[in-house]
């Protein structure tokens, strides 16, 4: 499969998203202080703030570089009426591939339950659509009942694959064929 590389803007009713990069620490660096507990040690911010910014920056460095080479890659999402990034939802290799890519997302606390998550991730899986993409996964941890609420609104169901985590939480990997069509209309 031959896709093209997802658009670098995407806009929605209530969101402007553009790519990730290292000018978004702050933000980036605010979501690693505000993880759940239950997420593994190694993805929050340990006892003396490590990751540190200059780390996070760094690592989004890699990760810019990274969407150069491959067409995907995370979007910061931004409120069109409201200066600065509240999260990021995208499209990563993580344990998928380009052509099968994954969604993530992650936003602030303070807007959870807007439904902004929701509609960043059902303007990504319309961009892959149109990118000639196939398929689209994501992985949950079993606890997350907010991801799946999410995941499940964009269209997402359970691909039956669970991969066993008794320390962490097991990790179910969610699907999106993206011949059918979106659901609530986006």
């Amino acid at each position: 499969m031959s896709a093209s590389p997802l658009p670098a803007l995407l806009e929605t009713a209530r969101l402007r998203m553009r790519p990730l990069g290292p000018s978004d620490v702050d933000v980036v660096h605010r979501l690693w202080a505000e993880r759940d507990p239950r997420h593994p040690a190694r993805r929050r911010l340990d006892d003396e703030g490590r990751p540190s910014r200059e780390e996070v920056r760094d690592r989004l460095t890699v990760q810019a570089e990274e969407s150069l080479r491959t067409g995907i890659g995370l979007l910061a999402i931004e409120r069109r009426d409201e200066p600065g990034a509240i999260g990021y939802c995208g499209l990563v290799v993580g344990s998928a591939s380009v052509d099968e890519p994954e969604m993530a997302f992650e936003l602030l606390r303070e807007v959870h339950g807007s439904g902004l998550a929701t509609e960043a991730a059902r303007a990504v899986v319309e961009a892959a659509r149109a990118s000639g993409r196939a398929r689209l996964w994501s992985t949950v941890r079993r606890w997350n009942a907010a991801s799946f609420r999410v995941l499940e609104k964009s269209g997402f169901t359970e691909s039956g694959r669970v991969t066993p985590d008794p320390e962490d939480g097991d990790t179910v990997w969610m699907v999106r064929d993206l011949g059918e069509p979106s659901p609530h209309g986006g």
